[in-house]
């Protein structure tokens, strides 16, 4: 039997957590910017994919007015850091609301790393880091899409397979509904199959 659910009726708010508990799992872009005043600051955001590939282009959404927007907003630089299962606490504990004064580098420990193209710092942590120059940022009701042109990539070495970032050494965190997150688990590959290769009915 199925289930009938009408975002009207449920109302935004319960809505909004049916929905990050079917779109899942979902890739966390860890957000470094700068404020204006100097600020560094970092957070998780789990609504991420990559918009564009020539040229290079990724996006996140902001939910809500938050210092990652602002700051990148006001730069027009972030930084997307890679978020492994190793450092789950930390990334969680980057998502505390923590005043636009206080940079969560410092409240979580974690090490600044300078970036070689924009201003905001890398996360040392981190195995890969994108440093982005905003491209533009879109209104969409609630929230904000955040689209940022790649200007450099750095991923430590120890990661690459035959010069490919490798999914089993990375180690992605995603998360789910509610407060679930998940890792990587098990890794099933597959050939996609060419139209010319498609299996011919006989008749």
């Amino acid at each position: 039997m199925r289930v009938d659910i009408s975002p009207a009726g449920l109302g935004p708010k319960d809505f909004y957590k049916f929905l990050t508990s079917v779109v899942i799992p979902r890739p966390i872009a860890w957000v470094s910017t700068v404020s204006t005043n100097g600020v560094p600051n970092l957070a998780p955001h789990s609504f991420f994919t990559v918009a564009s590939t020539d040229p290079p282009i990724v996006q996140f959404t902001s939910t809500a007015r938050k210092d990652s927007l602002d700051n990148a907003e006001a730069t027009g630089e972030f930084v997307v850091n890679f978020a492994p299962e190793e450092l789950f606490a930390e990334i969680n504990g980057t998502g505390t609301n923590f005043p636009a004064e206080v940079s969560e580098f410092d409240a979580v420990g974690l090490t600044q790393e300078p970036s070689l193209t924009v201003r905001p710092p890398r996360v040392a942590e981190s195995p890969v880091a994108l440093e982005c120059r905003v491209h533009s940022i879109i209104p969409v009701g609630n929230s904000w899409l955040v689209l940022g042109r790649v200007q450099h990539a750095v991923i430590n070495e120890e990661m690459l397979d035959g010069g490919h970032p490798a999914a089993d050494r990375l180690k992605p965190l995603a998360r789910l509904g509610r407060n679930e997150w998940s890792r990587l688990g098990q890794i099933v590959r597959i050939d996609r199959i060419a139209y010319r290769d498609w299996p011919k009915a006989e008749g």
